[in-house]
């Protein structure tokens, strides 16, 4: 039973509101702006020809320009500089002007991710406590505006309708990267060695989110990664998830932080 729910972790809900994978996933989406065709057979056939210096000034100005983004990169800038030079580089190399601000962010969270997201697995536990907190705030945004919406976040699923909430919750979206961020930052300084959630484990929250009114099917498919027929409908999916960072977040805080910190890993190494 622990090996088939620690499993379920990798494809479930659980592992899908780790880290803000909507926000993750916008880096894939189609909130990137395309840049210009070529306007002839010839200039298909060359190479872009890209001022770096002048592409990474420009991008700098951009992300300066977006105060609800701005302390992010100024916190990747000092925690892990080597990162913030990568990706500044990259976004130069393929052209000022091509993507949004919401992009730059999106990639610049998937590149941390990537390279160092493991690291959040050994955070303190305050700073995984905002992880989930901030992703709960989000859940609650998103149920707010458009249920369909929420219930596709949850599952990592990104379109244009969440570039526009995004666009629209800066402010909402900036923090959740930062808190993510931080808690990689906390993990490579603390370095906590966490035990795998047991089965003790998950029966305490099997039992927490029973009391809070799932019945068999929902807990199913959040632990067992179990698909319910029929499928549950948006709202009810959106439920379920806000209902399970509830309860989880309502438990003792070494289980809590055992289950937090595998999911998190195995978002990492996603």
């Amino acid at each position: 039973m622990l090996m088939e729910r620690l499993l379920a972790l990798m494809t479930g809900v659980i592992v899908a509101i780790c880290l803000g994978v909507g926000l993750v996933m916008m880096a894939l989406g189609p909130g990137r702006k395309d840049a210009e065709a070529p306007t002839s057979a010839l200039a298909a056939q060359l190479p872009p020809v890209v001022d770096r210096a002048a592409a990474r000034a420009q991008i700098e100005l951009t992300i300066a320009a977006a105060p609800e983004y701005r302390p992010f990169f100024d916190r990747l800038r000092l925690a892990f500089p080597s990162d913030y030079e990568a990706a500044l580089d990259a976004f130069a190399t393929a052209g000022a002007g091509a993507d949004t601000v919401d992009y730059y962010l999106a990639e610049a969270v998937r590149r941390l991710r990537q390279a160092r997201g493991v690291l959040a697995a050994r955070a303190e536990p305050a700073a995984l406590t905002r992880v989930f907190d901030l992703n709960l705030s989000v859940l609650r945004a998103l149920a707010g505006e458009d249920k369909r919406l929420c219930a596709t976040f949850l599952y990592g699923g990104v379109d244009q309708d969440f570039h526009n909430f995004a666009a629209r919750r800066r402010a909402l979206v900036g923090e959740m990267a930062i808190v993510g961020l931080e808690a990689i930052s906390s993990g490579r300084t603390r370095n906590e060695e966490r035990a795998a959630p047991s089965d003790e484990d998950f029966r305490a929250l099997e039992k927490a989110l029973t009391e809070r009114g799932l019945g068999k099917a929902e807990v199913d498919s959040l632990l067992d990664g179990k698909s319910p027929d029929p499928p549950f409908d948006d709202a009810k999916t959106c439920a379920i998830g806000q209902t399970y960072l509830e309860a989880l977040r309502g438990l003792p805080e070494p289980v809590r932080l055992r289950i937090w910190g595998l999911a998190v890993e195995l978002m990492a190494r996603s």
